[in-house]
């Protein structure tokens, strides 16, 4: 056991403009007995200077070989930069969103360097871990993003009106996905004054979306549910049932908002290509699924693409386009997992807790996550 210095480096990934730690939670880890480095500039993009960190107690250094140096934890968002990943040991311990299932290679790559690793996609989803839940603070934020894209981009305007020149027909919006991202931008479409619509192939979340005065989009198919509240995928049949069904919908839809993802799979194809050259000319469609292949058919990651009309956005990142409360949010999940694994400053993670052993995900030089290494030996198979 030694004591804890947690460092906190620039994230260097394309779009990434979140930090990992902010002001206010290194405040609450230096009170704790940890000590905080950060990289110069690190939170910047965020709106935190480095004078911000050094009165919440944190000492700024100028790169991150000087992270890595001082350092024996390793908070990032997203996978560590070429010249944290060059510089890892097994004195070090990496905290963030590693991405595991989607590029179990890159993870390989990190337990080589001996380094123990914790991804927050692999958090369990348990009462106990919700302060620590990055997936899902990080959805809250790009369901309520995705909204706002949608009311800005379009060429009319979301709430019913009533003036003197005439009324304003409320904009009907349909969500695709009733997770944490999907929920959000429900209530969010629902604040701006929208008609809103959803789907989920989980009928259990038919009571959630309709507390948030939603209709509940009844199709005669159904997903099981996995661990972690996700869907799994449906059968062909169901798929095309579900493809014709949601064509009609988005033939009446002004927005549609799409956050159906899978995780460790290619996001399911919702929307075809078709159902968008039936939808009106001046509709837009956003799509959260943009990073694992869309749940469109016809979108493009990071850019917009323009269809019969429909114009169709893909950000990659959304979270990060509102890096300040994403980044506030973040920090508070990175913290709680902080004080859980050093407890009195001290590093010293109880490898049996649940929640430590749910988000390990290599240790000692090797992947300790079982779903990580079926996934590579699924590659291997595929490539032989």
């Amino acid at each position: 056991m030694s004591p804890a210095v947690i460092g906190v480096p620039s994230e260097t990934i394309a779009h990434e403009r979140r930090v990992a730690l902010v002001p206010a939670a290194v405040a609450t880890l230096v009170k704790a007995d940890l000590s905080v480095i950060v990289e110069t500039g690190a939170g910047t993009q965020a709106g935190y200077g480095d004078d911000a960190y050094r009165e919440a107690g944190a000492t700024i250094v100028g790169n991150a070989d000087a992270i890595v140096a001082q350092a024996n934890v390793i908070a990032t968002v997203g996978a560590p930069s070429a010249a944290v990943l060059g510089s890892l040991g097994e004195q070090h311990t990496l905290i963030g969103f590693q991405d595991p299932l989607g590029d179990p290679a890159a993870l390989q790559r990190l337990a080589q360097t001996g380094a123990t690793v914790f991804s927050f996609e692999f958090m369990p989803r348990t009462t106990r871990a919700q302060s620590m839940d990055a997936l899902s603070s990080q959805a809250t934020v790009a369901g309520y993003h995705a909204v706002l894209l949608a009311a800005e981009r379009s060429p009319r305007l979301f709430p019913l009106l009533m003036t003197a020149a005439g009324t304003v027909k409320a904009r009907s919006v349909l969500v695709l996905g009733a997770g944490v991202a999907g929920l959000q931008a429900i209530a969010t479409a629902r604040r701006l004054g929208a008609v809103v619509t959803a789907f989920d192939v989980r009928p259990a979340v038919k009571e959630q979306v309709e507390s948030l005065g939603a209709r509940f989009l009844a199709i005669d198919v159904a997903g099981e549910e996995q661990a972690g509240g996700y869907a799994t995928g449906l059968n062909e049949e169901q798929h095309r049932l579900e493809q014709e069904a949601l064509a009609r919908a988005c033939a009446d839809a002004d927005v549609v908002i799409a956050t159906a993802q899978i995780p460790g799979a290619a996001a399911p194809e919702l929307v075809t290509a078709a159902a968008v050259e039936a939808m009106r000319p001046g509709s837009v469609i956003v799509d959260l699924a943009a990073s694992t292949g869309g749940n469109c058919a016809c979108t493009r990651v990071d850019e917009e693409v323009t269809v019969a009309g429909v114009l169709i956005l893909g950000p990659s990142n959304p979270a990060a386009a509102m890096p300040g409360s994403a980044s506030d949010l973040y920090a508070a999940n990175v913290r709680s997992f902080l004080q859980l694994i050093c407890p009195e400053g001290v590093l010293a993670p109880d490898w049996d807790d649940e929640i430590v052993a749910g988000a390990l995900v290599a240790r000692d030089g090797h992947i300790t996550a079982e779903r990580v290494l079926q996934r590579l030996a699924d590659q291997g198979a595929d490539r032989a």
